[in-house]
């Protein structure tokens, strides 16, 4: 009897557990439990904090609030232009309405991740390859437009679509390539002919200024020298104006007599030449007449 009794208590209180395991949920601030009460979902979710559940009644359902990320592998699509091209994307998302994300889509992220493929290859269908490979932002916003459409009624906000990588053709790679190449030789080229062009610029600046540093030497050179000249012959003409200031205030002094010796002394000179024959001017005889003539006085 005892033995019946603890087994009866031990049976009561194992179940006692398994009540309070199953009844009480402990609910972090960033989830909310959807509850299902006997097929029916309660309208309000579950949470945070300790939630009180009717064991084998209530069928919870967690759901996560935080913002998510989800990868879409490499998808082939066709451009406007029939050009095969490679894209992968990054969407986030984040549930905003977690009784609508569990009674409005079975797996609402199997689902969003079907339609951002089938949404995607919709937008690179109406764009051409060039426009893919130069608007990926606007492809970006489109993308997050469409799939925030369709996801909206599962209570899900698409907040950000990004695309990952693009691999178009192997023949537009390589003519990609080749234009890259065709650029970086023409960015060359331009670099040197402005480099060659600037340099010959400062070679011509640099001519120019030596010029006109030679000219205005050669002109300052010209100046001193016309300077130094002036000064030159006006100091001549200076000397040569007293020479023949002092020459003509000693030539007031002089007489009659001093000019006669002065005659004599200069025939001296001539006679001890080498000339046989002498000429007189008429001068030199009257001035000879009018000496004697005053000596004899």
């Amino acid at each position: 009897m005892n033995q019946f009794v603890l087994c009866l208590v031990g049976a009561v209180l194992v179940l006692g557990f398994l009540f309070l395991v199953n009844a009480i949920k402990i609910v972090p601030e960033y989830q909310r439990l959807v509850v299902f009460r006997l097929g029916r979902v309660l309208s309000i979710p579950k949470g945070p904090g300790i939630v009180l559940l009717i064991p084998f009644i209530d069928r919870p359902k967690m759901v996560d609030l935080r913002e998510q990320i989800r990868e879409v592998p490499h998808q082939v699509s066709i451009t406007k232009d029939n050009a095969p091209i490679s894209i992968d994307f990054l969407w986030y998302f984040k549930v905003v309405e977690p009784t609508a994300s569990v009674v409005a889509v079975g797996n609402f992220e199997l689902s969003a991740a079907g339609m951002a493929t089938t949404t995607l290859r919709s937008v690179i269908g109406g764009i051409a390859l060039d426009e893919v490979l130069s608007q990926r932002e606007n492809i970006n916003t489109t993308l997050r437009a469409k799939l925030d459409e369709v996801t909206e009624r599962w209570g899900v906000k698409v907040t950000n679509v990004e695309i990952r990588e693009i691999i178009p053709p192997r023949e537009v790679q390589e003519a990609m390539n080749r234009q890259m190449t065709a650029e970086r030789i023409r960015r060359a080229v331009v670099t040197e002919s402005t480099g060659t062009r600037e340099a010959a610029i400062n070679v011509a600046e640099g001519e120019k200024q030596s010029a006109i540093l030679r000219a205005e030497g050669l002109k300052q050179s010209a100046i001193l020298s016309a300077e130094g000249e002036r000064q030159s012959q006006q100091l001549r003409a200076e000397g040569f104006s007293l020479a023949l200031q002092k020459i003509f205030d000693t030539a007031k002094g002089i007489d009659q007599k001093t000019m006669t010796l002065q005659y004599f002394e200069a025939l001296k000179s001539i006679g001890a030449g080498a000339s046989t024959k002498f000429v007189f001017p008429l001068e030199f005889t009257s001035m000879i007449e009018k000496f004697v003539g005053g000596d004899k006085k």
